[in-house]
C-alpha cells in the first residue's frame, strides 16, 4: 500500500463537528446499533454466569493500582526477566523513538515488508505509516484490520475496529483491493462471514509464511517472569508469534503486571467484557528465545509516549488501568450514534475521551480538549469497565484542566467571556436587577417571533438568535415568565 493512500486521524476536526456528520450518516448508525447491542447481550450472559463479578472487578483493579504504584520496580525486572532470557529490551520515550527503533531493526535485516498483530499500541503511534516511510509494507493480519487496511479506512472501535462495515462493503474492499497487494479474492466472493474469512484466510497465508519480521504488541507483560501475553480469537497472532525469524513487540509500559498469578483474573475479566465469551479461543504466551521454535531473535520496545504525564495525574492515572476490552464504547449511548471516527483517535469512546487528552496533554488542540465534552456523564461506562475506572470522574476533572489552561488566553472563549460577564453582573446588586430587567424585555419580545409549542405541549422559544441557536436546535427553553421573582416579590410587599 503505497504512502499517499494511507489515512491517518492528524487534522481531525473537533468532536462536536465530526459527530455531526457521523449522526447524518444513516447507514453507520444501523451498522453500529446492530453490532453494539449484539455484544452487550453476550456480554451480560456469560457475566451473569459468575458469582462474584464485582469481586473479581475490585481485584483487578486493585492489582492494576499496585502495578502503577510500584511501576518503576516492576519494569526493571521486567527487562532484567526478558533479558535472562534473550530478548532485547528498548525504552522509547515518544512514539517517534518507538517507530525508529522498530524501523532499524526490519531495516538490519534487509526486509521490505513486515506482518502484524493487531496492536493499539502500534496504531498509537502511527508505526504503519513510519515503515510505508522507509519503503517497508506493514501488513495487518487481523480480520477487521484486514479490513480497514484494505479499505484505506481509519479503525473505529477498539475491539472490532471495522464495526462501521457492513457484509456487504466488506465484500466490494475484498474485490477490489485484495489483488492490488496480494492474492486476489475469488471472483464470486460472496458476503456469507465464512466466505469472507476463508478469502481473508487464504490472502494473509501467502504472508505469513513469506513474513521475516512480525511486530506485535502485548495485552500483558508479566515482570515476575518475563511473559507478554496476547489474547486474540483468529489465530492470526499465533501465526505472527511462531513463524517468522525475528519477532518485535511494542508494548506500552503500563500493560506491566506484577505476577504470573495476577493473570488468572483478567483471562477471567477480558473474554467476557470484550466478547462475551467465557474465554478467548487463543492466548499465546513467550518469554524470550528458544533454540529451534519460533522466532531466534526477539526485541521487545517498552513505550511511554505520554503513559508517564497520565501516571502523574492524581484522577486521571486511573486510566491506565484499561486493558482494552472495549465495553464501554458498547455501552455507551454517545459511541453508538457517532461511531468511532469522531474522536479523531485509535482510541475512542469513553476512555478515548480521556485517555487522549491524558497522554496528550491539554491546552494544545482544540481536537483533544473537546474529547472530555464528547459525554452525557450517564455514568454506564463505569459500571461496565472490568477494572472500574471511574470515566465520569476522570471527565470532569479533565474539564476542570481544559477551562484552566485556557484561562490566559488573549481572546477568551465565548463560554468564558459569558462566565466573565455573569460573575460582573451577579457581583452586584443593581447589576443584577438591570440585567434581569433587560433579559425580561428580550424574554418577552422573543416570546412573540419564536415562541411554539414543543411536543408535550408546552410553551417553549422555537429559537434563540447568533451561538444561541446552538442550543435551540437541540433543546427547548421555555417561555420566560411575565415577571421576575424580584418583581413577584415586590408585588407582594406592598
Amino acid at each position: 500500500m503505497s504512502a499517499d493512500t494511507q489515512t491517518t486521524f492528524l487534522g481531525m476536526p473537533p468532536f462536536p463537528e465530526a459527530a455531526v456528520h457521523a449522526l447524518a450518516d444513516e447507514q453507520l448508525r444501523a451498522n453500529l446499533h446492530r453490532a453494539t447491542s449484539t455484544i452487550r447481550a453476550k456480554r451480560a450472559d456469560v457475566i451473569g454466569e459468575l458469582d462474584d463479578w464485582e469481586g473479581l472487578r475490585q481485584r483487578a483493579a486493585d492489582i492494576k493500582d499496585r502495578a502503577l504504584h510500584g511501576l518503576d520496580e516492576h519494569l526493571v525486572q521486567l527487562e532484567e526477566q526478558l533479558t535472562a532470557r534473550g530478548v532485547t529490551v528498548h525504552w522509547a520515550r515518544t512514539g517517534e523513538e518507538a517507530c525508529q527503533i522498530v524501523g532499524d531493526i526490519a531495516a538490519s535485516h534487509g526486509v521490505d515488508e513486515v506482518v502484524k498483530v493487531k496492536s493499539m499500541a502500534t496504531q498509537e503511534i502511527e508505526l504503519n505509516e513510519a515503515l510505508e516511510a522507509r519503503g517497508i509494507s506493514a501488513w495487518e493480519t487481523d480480520l477487521a484490520e484486514l479490513i480497514v487496511q484494505l479499505g484505506h479506512d481509519l479503525p473505529s472501535h477498539i475491539l472490532v475496529p471495522a464495526i462501521h462495515r457492513n457484509r456487504t462493503e466488506i465484500r466490494d474492499i475484498f474485490l477490489e483491493e485484495m489483488g492490488q497487494v496480494g492474492r486476489p479474492a475469488p471472483d464470486d466472493l460472496t458476503d456469507d462471514p465464512a466466505a469472507l474469512a476463508e478469502a481473508s484466510r487464504l490472502h494473509l497465508r501467502e504472508k505469513f509464511l513469506r513474513a521475516k519480521v512480525a511486530v506485535s504488541g502485548a495485552n500483558f507483560a508479566v515482570a515476575e517472569t518475563g511473559t507478554l501475553v496476547v489474547v486474540e480469537s483468529e489465530g492470526n497472532g499465533r501465526m505472527c508469534l511462531t513463524l517468522p525469524e525475528v519477532l518485535v513487540s511494542v508494548v506500552g509500559i503500563e500493560k506491566v503486571v506484577p505476577t504470573w498469578d495476577d493473570l488468572d483474573v483478567f483471562l477471567q475479566l477480558l473474554p467476557r467484557s470484550s466478547t462475551g465469551e467465557r474465554m478467548n479461543p487463543y492466548t499465546s504466551t513467550w518469554s524470550g528465545v528458544t533454540e529451534g521454535d519460533g522466532p531466534q531473535e526477539c526485541h521487545v520496545v517498552l513505550l511511554d509516549n505520554g503513559r508517564s504525564r497520565a501516571l502523574a495525574d492524581e484522577v486521571g492515572r486511573q486510566a491506565l488501568r484499561c486493558i482494552r476490552c472495549s465495553a464501554c464504547l458498547n455501552i455507551c449511548p454517545v459511541y453508538e450514534r457517532t461511531g468511532g471516527h469522531a474522536y479523531g483517535s485509535v482510541y475512542p469512546g469513553p476512555i478515548g475521551a480521556i485517555l487522549n487528552p491524558l497522554l496528550k496533554g491539554v491546552g494544545h488542540s482544540d481536537q483533544v480538549d473537546s474529547l472530555p465534552f464528547a459525554s452525557s456523564l450517564c455514568g454506564a461506562c463505569y459500571e461496565v469497565c472490568p477494572v472500574k475506572i471511574d470515566i465520569p470522574t476522570v471527565l470532569v476533572d479533565l474539564r476542570a484542566q481544559v477551562v484552566d489552561a485556557h484561562r490566559d488566553d488573549r481572546v477568551p472563549k465565548p463560554e468564558a467571556a459569558a462566565m466573565k460577564a455573569t460573575a460582573w453582573a451577579f457581583a452586584d446588586a443593581r447589576r443584577l436587577a438591570l440585567g434581569q430587567r433587560a433579559s425580561g424585555l428580550a424574554g418577552r419580545v422573543l416570546s412573540r417571533v419564536s415562541r411554539r409549542e414543543n411536543a408535550a405541549g408546552r410553551a417553549v422559544l422555537g429559537w434563540l438568535p447568533s451561538v444561541g441557536r446552538q442550543w435551540t436546535q437541540a433543546r427547548d427553553i421555555p417561555v420566560p415568565p411575565r415577571q421576575s421573582f424580584r418583581q413577584w416579590w415586590q408585588g407582594r410587599s406592598r
